[in-house]
């Protein structure tokens, strides 16, 4: 390359080469040496009556990596762990890249065949299972077409659960040698393996890099403000996008990580009375069984508990539900692919004026690219230019930086789609505010067309979560003879509440929203959800569009 802007052209770089005091690859492992010189002393883990410091951290990261690579695990190698939040997990986050290999932590709510088809699909060398997943864990071997190393979690938290007759953990890093700490020989070398929650055929295997990794894990402890003196309660899945980055922004700070083995409000409530708790990260769902948590089990918080959520958009009346008990909630967005959040709806001066509705309409927005993406936009679908910002026009959610996964494991196709022209496409709907704020309208293939028309099932939603009988609410579409599809809602009516009749949920909305929006079915049911805690729409559209051909029939 030749001109103005080429390296040879410029003095500030002959002679000026990277060298190994100036130019280290970024790793989050470097967040765990860091943390154990800085707070040795200090609990770095809280297990149930367990606590273990920031030096025996490190040191059994050290020990389990040494028994990872006398087990025969080598570079590149992949390493899969099925387990609750356990400390176990949290150490795989440092133990298997420091042997160089790459963590595929599993969702623990997977069936036999989906965990068969991740163990075969990312050649696992090695899977570390907790004995209460062991039934599973079998049944998934047993289907495997490669040999698997099994190593086994005992925690007492769960005496009786079977084992596999597998070596246990503990006697697994008791016999081995501390590995020498040592960073990966490239940032771009991959250190995580996430696979997507798809709820129609093989889940995508979403590569992260240690560079990625590093600059979210800052990002995000940029967004929610995790110090040294934080305490961060685990009932978000380590599993989730390696638990969106916080098994790393946690050691980062030097706080200490809380492990919660099942998200039970009465668990949690007694984690931030006794233990001090600061944080917690939680889909809509965790913030709703807070809310709607029995006076029996509720204690109250000695300090405002700051508390990061994604996916959908937190109902306006979630958010002014946890504001009463004393939780103070930022709405950020994200995917598997870009190491969970990305945006984070920033606060700005003037909000406070606003009435708590109003205020809460403001924070379901998902807000603007956090500190560590590099941009975050709405697309035009055909032409791939920014959409106009007037908070009306409908585009694509794109998104660009260091914190984009390497691609799709093996799916060179499907990567090239994702990563389009520069940017990611993340498959999500949205506006873009005057304020250059993102709003999220629906998944592409959520938007309900009725009569030609575009409909947004979260905005139906956001009118039935605010009925105070409702405590859960999903709408999708349902194919109607006159205008194509119409609005659906499912919804779950609030324990002890009276039950509403479908004609009193109608007028609500009706009263609230445009009436071509309105849902002209109304479902009283408990609502499927996937293992993080998303209402699977996939299941309700087809019990919509099986509810609309027993009509069909009914009507012939």
């Amino acid at each position: 390359m030749t001109g103005p802007f080429s390296r040879t052209a410029s003095i500030y770089d002959r002679g000026l080469a990277p060298d190994p005091a100036n130019h280290v690859p970024l790793s989050p492992l470097s967040f765990l040496k860091r943390a154990a010189k800085v707070y040795p002393d200090k609990p770095a883990i809280r297990h149930g009556r367990r606590t273990i410091t920031y030096a025996e951290f490190h040191d059994r990261v050290r020990r389990f990596a040494g028994a990872l690579l006398q087990a025969g695990v080598r570079r590149g190698d992949t390493v899969s762990v099925l387990a609750p939040n356990v400390p176990a997990l949290l150490e795989a986050h440092y133990a298997v890249p420091l042997a160089g290999a790459v963590l595929n932590a599993l969702n623990t709510r997977l069936d036999a065949a989906a965990i068969a088809f991740i163990l075969d699909h990312s050649e696992t060398t090695l899977l570390i299972v907790d004995r209460e997943l062991s039934p599973v864990a079998k049944a998934a071997l047993a289907r495997t077409e490669r040999p698997v190393t099994v190593v086994e979690i005992a925690d007492d938290q769960v005496p009786d659960a079977p084992s596999l007759g597998a070596v246990e953990y503990e006697d697994f890093l008791a016999a081995a040698d501390p590995a020498p700490w040592r960073g990966p020989d490239d940032e771009w070398q991959a250190i995580a393996l996430n696979y997507t929650s798809g709820t129609t055929g093989n889940p995508k295997g979403v590569v992260y890099h240690h560079r990625g990794a590093y600059l979210n894990a800052l990002g995000n402890a940029f967004t929610l403000n995790v110090r040294p003196e934080s305490v961060f309660l685990w009932t978000l899945p380590m599993f989730h996008c390696n638990g969106w980055t916080y098994s790393w922004v946690v050691t980062a700070a030097g706080g200490t990580h809380v492990c919660l083995r099942r998200v039970e409000p009465a668990a949690i409530f007694d984690a931030i009375a006794e233990l001090g708790v600061t944080h917690l990260c939680g889909a809509p769902i965790v913030l709703n069984m807070l809310i709607h948590a029995p006076e029996t089990v509720r204690r109250s918080t000695p300090r405002p508990v700051i508390v990061g959520t994604g996916g959908a958009a937190p109902p306006s009346a979630v958010l002014a539900g946890m504001a009463a008990l004393g939780f103070e909630v930022v709405h950020m967005y994200g995917l598997t692919e870009c190491y969970g959040p990305a945006t984070v709806c920033a606060p700005q001066d003037g909000w406070e004026a606003l009435d708590a509705d109003g205020l809460a309409l403001q924070f379901a927005r998902q807000g603007v690219n956090h500190v560590a993406v590099e941009d975050a936009t709405v697309l035009d679908r055909e032409t791939g230019r920014p959409v106009p910002a007037d908070a009306l026009t409908i585009g694509e959610i794109a998104l660009r930086g260091n914190t984009v996964m390497k691609g799709y494991l093996k799916n060179p196709a499907a990567t090239k789609e994702a990563l389009k022209d520069g940017w990611f496409r993340t498959g999500d709907l949205g506006v873009l505010h005057p304020d250059g704020y993102i709003e999220v309208k629906d998944r592409s293939k959520d938007i309900i067309i009725s009569g030609g028309e575009n409909i947004s099932s979260l905005e139906v939603e956001e009118a039935l979560y605010r009925h105070p009988a409702i405590l859960e609410a999903a709408v999708v579409a349902r194919p109607d003879d006159r205008w194509g599809e119409s609005p659906c809602a499912f919804v779950t009516v609030k324990p002890g509440a009276e039950r509403p009749s479908e004609s009193d949920i109608i007028q609500w909305c009706r009263d609230r929203i445009a009436h071509y929006k309105v849902p002209r079915t109304v479902v009283f049911s408990d609502l499927p959800k996937t293992s993080t805690g998303k209402i699977q729409k996939t299941v309700l559209r087809d019990a919509a569009r099986d509810l609309g051909a027993r009509r069909e029939a009914k009507s012939v």
